[in-house]
């Protein structure tokens, strides 16, 4: 009688063991995926503190442009040759900055 008891008491044991394993191993692969999504924020944010009038950027769509001009949460930007394309959009369409050269 003893046996199964002891056996029994094992069984749960063991398997508290492989839920807090499972559990360590769940959060260790939301950390994981989190890390790279905060690193790509943290550039994306510094991106657009560094954005100045006078600089070359490429939007999400793929469209390069000047910035003419700066407002809290808008840019608007100049496409092509044309003076006569500028387009007001959200900073958060810009993807890359390219600061002009300084010579």
């Amino acid at each position: 009688m003893s046996a199964i008891l002891l056996e029994a008491g094992g069984g749960l044991g063991m398997s508290w063991s492989w839920i807090l394993i499972y559990v360590v191993f769940i959060v260790g692969m939301f950390w994981l995926m989190g890390r790279p999504q905060k690193k790509e924020q943290k550039r994306l944010q510094a991106l657009m503190a560094s954005l100045a009038v006078g600089d070359t950027i490429k939007t999400t769509s793929g469209f390069y442009g000047v910035v003419i001009d700066i407002t809290d949460d808008m840019v608007i930007v100049e496409f092509g040759n044309n003076k006569n394309c500028r387009i007001p959009m959200d900073k958060a369409a810009i993807t890359d900055v390219e600061k002009p050269d300084e010579e």
